[in-house]
C-alpha cells in the first residue's frame, strides 16, 4: 500500500475521520501525564509531532498514531518521586528513545526474515489477544463508574456498526461518543468547570531533560518490554489493513519512527510514545485505512495542545463514556489476534497449543488471576506480563518447533 492508492485531494471526510482517531487516542494519551505529573498539553503536542515523524520514517505507508505509553508510568513516577522532578524522568525517556533507534539498526542489520522466523502466527496471535484482553478490565472499571452511560455509548457504537451504511458506519466511534456525551449532559454528568476554567489559548509547559545515570537505569530498560508490544501493534495494524508492514516499509523503519518520537518527547517534557491499539481498532471498525487521516489527527493534536478550551471539553467527556467505547475497541484488538491465528492456518497440535496457552497464561495471569509472574530487575523494574510472555513464547517455539 502506498499513499498514491488514495485520493490526494483532502475532503471533509478525511478531517472527520481524523477527528475520530483523535478522540480514540485522547483519553489514554492524556491519562499518562495525569498519572505521572507530566504536562497534558505537552503530551498532546509530542504525540502529534511524534506521529508525523513516524510517518516520515515509514514512507507515509503505515496508518499508526503514536500516543503516551502506559508501560513507562511506574518508572516515571518512581524517578520523579526519588529525584523530586519529572525532568530526571525525561532523561530516562530520551535514553529509551536512543535504545529504540539502536534496535532499528540491529533489525536492519540481521534482516526481517530472521525476525519473522522468531514470530510465527502461533506466537504473534496470542500476543495480540493478550494486548486487547489486558486492557479490557480498565475499560470495564471506567464503565462501572456509571453503567447506563457506558451501555448507551457502547450500544450506539454496536448498532451503528451493524446497521449503519457507508460514511455513517465509518463515523460510529465519533457518533457513539457524541451520543454518550449528549446523554451525559441531559442527566447532568458533565463537569463544566473543566471547560470554564480552561484558557482559550495556553502554551504547553515545555521543559528540558536532566540526565542522571540512576534515573536512566530505572527507565531505559522498559524498552525491552515495549519492544515486543511494538511488534505486536505493528503486526496487528498490518493484519487489519491487509499489508505486511513488518516487511514494507520494514520493522526497522517503524522502530526508528517510534524511537525518534520518544526521543523528541523526552526532550520537550512529554511521555514516551508508543503505537496505539485504539487507533488500530478504529481502522478495523471503519475499514478506512488512509494514512492521511492519521496525519490529520496528529496535526489536530498539535493545534489542540495550544487550545485550552478544547482540551477542557475533551477532558470533560465522562469516564463511563470513554469506558463504553474503549470496551469495543479493546475487544476488536483481541479479535484481530484470533483472526491472525485463523488466517495463518496455525495447526492446533500439542506443540502449538502449549505455546499459545503459555503466552496467554503468563500475559494474563496478573490481570485476571492476581498472579503476578515476572523477573525482578530492581525495586522499580519488573520484567513480566506481555513482555515475559512473548519472550517465553518465542523461546518455546524455537525449542518445540526447532525442526
Amino acid at each position: 500500500m502506498t499513499e498514491t492508492n488514495y485520493s490526494q485531494k483532502l475532503t471533509i471526510k478525511n478531517f472527520i475521520l481524523g477527528i475520530q482517531h483523535l478522540i480514540a487516542m485522547f483519553g489514554a494519551t492524556v491519562l499518562v501525564p495525569i498519572l505521572t505529573g507530566l504536562d497534558i498539553s505537552v503530551a498532546l503536542f509530542s504525540a502529534g509531532v511524534g506521529t508525523l515523524v513516524f510517518h516520515i520514517c515509514t514512507k507515509k505507508k503505515v496508518p499508526v498514531f503514536l500516543g503516551s505509553s502506559f508501560a513507562f508510568i511506574s518508572p516515571i513516577v518512581a524517578v520523579s518521586e526519588a529525584y523530586g522532578s519529572t525532568r530526571y524522568a525525561q532523561g530516562g525517556i530520551v535514553a529509551a528513545g536512543l535504545i529504540y533507534v539502536l534496535f532499528s539498526l540491529i533489525v536492519n542489520k540481521i534482516g526481517v526474515k530472521k525476525i519473522r522466523k522468531l514470530l510465527p502466527a502461533q506466537v504473534v496471535g496470542p500476543m495480540i489477544i493478550v494486548i486487547g484482553l489486558r486492557l479490557i478490565p480498565t475499560a470495564l472499571d471506567n464503565a462501572s463508574k456509571f453503567w447506563p452511560l457506558a451501555i448507551i455509548t457502547l450500544g450506539s457504537a454496536i448498532l451503528i456498526n451493524l446497521f449503519g451504511r457507508g460514511f455513517l458506519k465509518q463515523l460510529n466511534i465519533v457518533l457513539a461518543v457524541i451520543i454518550g456525551y449528549t446523554a451525559s449532559m441531559i442527566i447532568g454528568k458533565i463537569d463544566t468547570s473543566l471547560i470554564t476554567s480552561a484558557k482559550l489559548i495556553d502554551v504547553p509547559n515545555f521543559t528540558l531533560p536532566i540526565f542522571d545515570i540512576g534515573a536512566v537505569m530505572v527507565i531505559a530498560p522498559i524498552v525491552l518490554a515495549v519492544f515486543m508490544e511494538h511488534i505486536g501493534d505493528v503486526t496487528t495494524n498490518g493484519q487489519v489493513v491487509g499489508q505486511n508492514f513488518i516487511e514494507d516499509p520494514g520493522l526497522n523503519k517503524t522502530l526508528l519512527g517510534d524511537g525518534l518520537a520518544t526521543l523528541i518527547a523526552g526532550f520537550i517534557g512529554g511521555p514516551a510514545n508508543t503505537t496505539y491499539g485504539e487507533n488500530t481498532s478504529v481502522l478495523a471498525i471503519t475499514k478506512n485505512y488512509n494514512p492521511v487521516n492519521i496525519r490529520i489527527a496528529a496535526i489536530f493534536a498539535i493545534i489542540l495542545s495550544f487550545v485550552g478550551k478544547f482540551s477542557g471539553i475533551l477532558n470533560s467527556i465522562p469516564v463511563p463514556v470513554m469506558g463504553g467505547i474503549s470496551l469495543m475497541l479493546y475487544c476488536m484488538i483481541s479479535y484481530v489476534g484470533v483472526q491472525t491465528i485463523k488466517r495463518e492456518k496455525v495447526e492446533f497440535n500439542v506443540t502449538n497449543t502449549i505455546i499459545m496457552l503459555v503466552i496467554l497464561f503468563i500475559g494474563l495471569a496478573e490481570t485476571y488471576f492476581n498472579l503476578p509472574i515476572y523477573l525482578k530487575i530492581n525495586n522499580q523494574i519488573h520484567f513480566g506480563d506481555l513482555s515475559l510472555a512473548a519472550v517465553i513464547g518465542i523461546v518455546l517455539n524455537l525449542i518445540l518447533n526447532r525442526k
